[in-house]
């Protein structure tokens, strides 16, 4: 990859329909690409610079910046390059969403913990047909045993 312009990584990180978010060590959004602002539906420029707790539902904002903090402090984070974290979240006007990303902690010029990376991606029609179904299936559970 030597050979790849990083304006072109960039771009493609920019344009990418999932959303690419970055916060500070502070928990301040510094980075938000056109996914993030398709996704949750708040413009880059109103949101840079502003806490993570724009998109976090008020009742996990807790338990969040409680793993944060420990992420930041140890260098380290519990989950791994195979995880993809499901929650809710929070978008433009109070609009309630589902979804899925994965984390990655990075470090700063000085080489310590100084920022974390997530790419998002929107999973809520998906799990509104998942609950559905399962609505569904246990209903149709429930009639055969009351048939039976």
């Amino acid at each position: 990859m030597e050979d790849l312009d990083p304006e072109v990584v960039l771009a493609m990180t920019a344009q990418a329909p999932d959303g690419v978010v970055v916060i500070d060590r502070e928990g301040l959004i510094r980075y938000w690409n056109h996914g993030s602002e398709r996704i949750f539906g708040f413009p880059a420029a109103e949101v840079i610079g502003r806490s993570l707790d724009v998109i976090i539902p008020e009742r996990h904002q807790q338990r969040h910046w409680d793993g944060f903090e420990k992420s930041m402090a140890s260098g380290t984070t519990k989950y791994g390059d195979d995880d993809l974290l499901n929650v809710p979240a929070v978008g433009a006007g109070g609009r309630k969403l589902s979804i899925e990303f994965s984390v990655v902690l990075l470090n700063d010029a000085e080489g310590r913990p100084g920022y974390v990376g997530a790419v998002i991606r929107d999973v809520t029609a998906r799990r509104a047909r998942e609950k559905e179904l399962y609505q569904k299936v246990a209903a149709a559970k429930a009639e055969q045993s009351t048939t039976a």
